[in-house]
């Protein structure tokens, strides 16, 4: 179901433990070979994949396209909300569903800053929430869902920014939209002190402003993520659905 496609008796009248699935994704800049709205068609097709399991089953919210960027602002074309601007518009989102009963959220993020953020928000609720009902709120990063080690044929590991994983997924939708990227020179993940967290800003890590290796991607592998990861968010999904309102280690 569309949230925005539904009146407010329809929403009135659904189970409470409908799951509602809230897209976030950002606009920001994508190196010399990709578009700003990358994450933004990214999440969309993997949710596009999604829907059609859940049609009368989960309620998907309009996808939010400003993200916490503030890493990428040295780069023109990006634009974001503030770390606590961004988590504050989350926690009202969420609060507005849970006003109502609704038990069940899930932040589905595609992009990397609005990670902590998106946690935090919900970490905070929770415990401004403790003396209602108990409801289930999660956010997921659509990359970070898989059960399994990356596939052998693809050489980057782990998703970067414009590279391997993200180059190929937008030739598979919009190979209008990327340009010559057969020629861009790789930049390393780097170790950045691990495994210690270093605070950093995009321009401490890359030049060009993509990380990874976008010069290895090509349709094929955008096809094999993208089938992965809408597999992978459609069981979280399930989970959701099948969770007894109780359990802890569902």
């Amino acid at each position: 179901m569309e949230l925005l496609e539904l009146n407010w008796p329809q929403v009135r009248d659904l189970p409470r433990a409908t799951p509602f699935v809230f897209p976030i994704a950002a606009l920001e800049q994508h190196g010399h070979h990709m578009p700003l709205f990358t994450d933004s068609l990214l999440l969309e097709e993997v949710v596009k994949r999604v829907k059609p399991h859940f049609q009368d089953r989960v309620v998907f919210a309009p996808l939010q396209w400003l993200g916490n960027s503030e890493h990428h602002l040295d780069f023109p074309g990006t634009l974001s909300a503030g770390p606590r601007t961004y988590l504050d518009l989350l926690k009202e989102l969420a609060r507005n569903l849970l006003f109502h009963g609704f038990e069940r959220i899930l932040f589905l993020n595609g992009h990397g800053g609005n990670i902590v953020p998106a946690q935090q928000a919900l970490f905070e609720l929770r415990q401004e929430t403790r003396s209602q009902f108990a409801p289930l709120l999660l956010s997921a990063t659509y990359w970070t869902l898989s059960e399994g080690a990356p596939d052998s044929r693809l050489t980057q590991k782990e998703m970067g920014h414009a590279c391997e994983w993200e180059t190929s997924m937008m030739l598979c939708i919009r190979p209008d939209l990327v340009k010559n990227h057969q020629a861009v020179e790789p930049v390393p993940f780097g170790r950045a002190f691990a495994p210690a967290h270093r605070a950093w800003v995009t321009k401490d890590r890359t030049v060009p402003g993509h990380i990874g290796q976008p010069h290895l991607a090509t349709t094929e592998k955008g096809e094999f993520l993208f089938q992965g990861f809408a597999k992978d968010v459609s069981r979280l999904l399930e989970r959701m659905i099948a969770w007894d309102g109780k359990e802890w280690d569902a």
